[in-house]
Formats: C-alpha cells, sequence, structure tokens
C-alpha cells in the first residue's frame, strides 16, 4: 500500500477504515472496551513445603534427576551424584563454597571472570557444579544470573553434566515471583531440565544448546 502525502501511513489507513465502515448501522457499532489484565503477582501464602514438592514433581517432569537433602547432608550427595556419573573432573565457579564438593576426589577447576577457565577446555569438563538465583516450582524452572556461587554463563551451558543446587528459600511459586527476584539488567539463564530439541518427526535430541544431564539438589 502506497503511502498518503506526506508519509503519513497511519492518517491513511484511518481513513479507509472510516470509509470502509461508513454504512454500517450504528447499532453494530462495536465501543472500545478496556480488558481488565489481574496478572499474578506472586503466591505469598503457598506453604514452602509444598512449593518445593511441585518444584521437583516438574523437574522430573522435564527428565532431569532430583535429590533432595538437608543442608548438613549437601556434601555427602554431591559426592555421590559425581561418582554415579563417573566425574573425574569437576568445574565450579569461583566463589562457590569448597564444604559443597568436600568428598569429591577428583580435579577440581576453579572459574572466575578474571581467570576464565579456558573456552576450549569447558568441552572436556565432565560436570560444572553451581548454585541458582532462584527456582520456579509451577514451571519447573532454574534460573541462573551469574550472582553468587554461579559462576559466568558459558561454564553451565558448554559442560555436558550440570549439577545445580536450590536453597530452599529461593523456591518461589509463580514466574512473577522470580522476577520480582531478579535484576532484569544481569544475564539471566532459565534452565528447565536437561537441554533437548525435537525435530518435525519428533525425534527428541538431548544435549544441542547445553548440558544433557541435568541433576538438581534441592536443600529443605
Amino acid at each position: 500500500m502506497s503511502q498518503a502525502p506526506g508519509g503519513d501511513a497511519r492518517a491513511e489507513i484511518m481513513r479507509r477504515l472510516r470509509v470502509a465502515l461508513a454504512d454500517v448501522p450504528a447499532e453494530e457499532t462495536v465501543e472500545d472496551v478496556s480488558v481488565a489484565r489481574e496478572y499474578r503477582r506472586g503466591d505469598p501464602d503457598a506453604d514452602p513445603a509444598r512449593l518445593r514438592d511441585l518444584l521437583a514433581e516438574r523437574i522430573a517432569d522435564y527428565r532431569a534427576t532430583v535429590h533432595r537433602c538437608a543442608a548438613a547432608e549437601l556434601a555427602a550427595t554431591v559426592t555421590s551424584v559425581l561418582a554415579a556419573h563417573r566425574t573425574g573432573t569437576l568445574l565450579v565457579p569461583h566463589d562457590l563454597p569448597a564444604e559443597w564438593y568436600a568428598g569429591f576426589d577428583g580435579t577440581v577447576h576453579r572459574d572466575s571472570v578474571h581467570d576464565p577457565y579456558p573456552l576450549e577446555a569447558l568441552d572436556a569438563a565432565d560436570t560444572v557444579l553451581t548454585g541458582c538465583a532462584t527456582a520456579i516450582a509451577e514451571t519447573g524452572t532454574l534460573v541462573l544470573d551469574s550472582g553468587a556461587a554461579q559462576g559466568r554463563r558459558a561454564i553451565s551451558l558448554v559442560p555436558d553434566h550440570h549439577v545445580c543446587v536450590v536453597a530452599a528459600d529461593q523456591v518461589v511459586g509463580t514466574v512473577p515471583a522470580a522476577l520480582a527476584r531478579l535484576d532484569p539488567a544481569r544475564p539471566l539463564t532459565f534452565v528447565a531440565g536437561p537441554s533437548a530439541t525435537s525435530d518435525i518427526e519428533f525425534d527428541r535430541v538431548e544435549g544441542v544448546h547445553g548440558p544433557r544431564q541435568l541433576d538438581v539438589i534441592l536443600l529443605h
């Protein structure tokens, strides 16, 4: 459609609409109606234990493995998960507490912005261990923002196996509740199970865009 003189395309569109509607009976005119949108902003009354149960259920639906334990059992649980995957090389953010993997007897590499783990070596790392910023129960989603115990985005996307620790107070019910905790200026990574995609025949392929294996350690 060519524009009206002066380039005011919107005015031309509105003119054509008025012409097209000129013979419409008044009783058929549709009034402009504002639709109220009452978005859910959170779930302040939700039972924390119920939210953790829902999160564990939804994460399992995505073919990830959930391990539930008390904070005092974290090191033993991490050791057990790494042993099950026969992990020999563990990559961790520079500020990850050493007690999280105190029982691991393999090789540990620390990554930081100032001393980054070489990109060419990332793919050879067996497992990366991180924390998270928050976790959304309704969607079974983990959110990382490169904050404390999370490290650079690259280290959680390249290695084939990701072990993510979720603290009890990091679990929220809804997406709006999670967004209220996050800084949109930070690099946000939303993780919903192992990386996977399907072609037109619905053949599922894992590991295309990130780790093929995801273990979530949910503390209570």
